[in-house]
């Protein structure tokens, strides 16, 4: 069920310079959206910025009797519009309009589920972790920033039982090195059947396509085309997909996405066209 509301800030949790968690009451939005579904919010009351601004679905919010109450975002200040997302206050009101998009589908027992997130692509791992955790499914995040300073909310994930691997380019924080290194050599020793789901720049998300499709393992990425509006209209979103080995050709991620069976992106052209 689609929803446009005037949604109340909770809560602006700033984790970093740049990165901060913003809680939305949106009960309605909350009960419907499914993990890897994204909401588009108006970031200022008047025109400017004119547009919606995409943003995954992080975590689903509950009370203390467990009912869904609203839901959080993760948002890097890189703009107009992340930037007055980065100053809200709480009882500050925005317009928001979700959930949209295609979601991951969490697998059961006995497969595990593997996350991969880089940087920001940590967006839609926290609602998919805790619907993996209620199926019982063991999980792992591999998690890679460029320092230290760019790695968050470690304890969200470990409350839900999720194991971190951690990596960081400069070898501050876990493992030097990019976050694909410690992926490949998991995959060369899984036990067990695997999905992976990834998130984040999208040469980490071709090479986590790649390392998966030579392990003969399937991989779910949630990709972060611009959006304009959401829902199909303007066309700002296209994605090149491949079907049947043919051609590729064009759909829009609003509606075909955002979450794509990484074997079927035509992953050549889709670092040409701006994401």
């Amino acid at each position: 069920m689609l929803v446009d509301l005037s949604a109340e800030v909770l809560s602006n949790t700033r984790l970093a310079p740049d990165y901060n968690v913003v809680a939305f009451a949106a009960p309605s939005i909350a009960q419907a959206a499914r993990p890897g579904q994204f909401v588009m919010i108006r970031t200022s009351p008047g025109l400017d910025p004119l547009l919606r601004r995409p943003f995954s679905i992080f975590e689903h919010l509950r009370d203390a009797d467990g009912r869904l109450v609203g839901f959080s975002i993760l948002n890097k200040r890189v703009g107009a519009g992340t930037s007055k997302l980065y100053d809200v206050r709480p009882g500050d009101r925005l317009s928001v309009l979700g959930p949209l998009g295609r979601a991951f589908e969490p697998v059961h027992p006995p497969h595990e589920a593997w996350m991969v997130a880089g940087g920001v692509g940590l967006a839609p791992f926290a609602s998919l972790a805790e619907a993996l955790a209620r199926r019982g499914t063991t999980m792992t995040l591999f998690y890679g920033g460029r320092r230290a300073a760019d790695i968050y909310c470690e304890d969200l994930f470990e409350r839900l039982g999720v194991r971190l691997v951690v990596t960081t380019e400069d070898g501050s924080r876990g493992e030097p090195g990019r976050v694909t290194g410690p992926l490949k050599r998991a995959l060369a020793e899984r036990q067990r059947p695997t999905t992976i789901y990834a998130c984040g720049p999208t040469p980490m998300m071709r090479a986590v396509a790649d390392l998966g499709a030579e392990a003969g393992v399937p991989v779910f990425v949630s990709l972060e085309p611009v959006m304009g509006c959401g829902m199909g209209g303007c066309y700002s979103c296209v994605v090149p997909v491949r079907q049947d080995g043919g051609p590729s050709h064009l759909v829009r991620g609003c509606l075909d996405g955002p979450v794509f069976d990484a074997s079927a992106l035509d992953w050549a052209r889709l670092e040409g066209v701006g994401h």
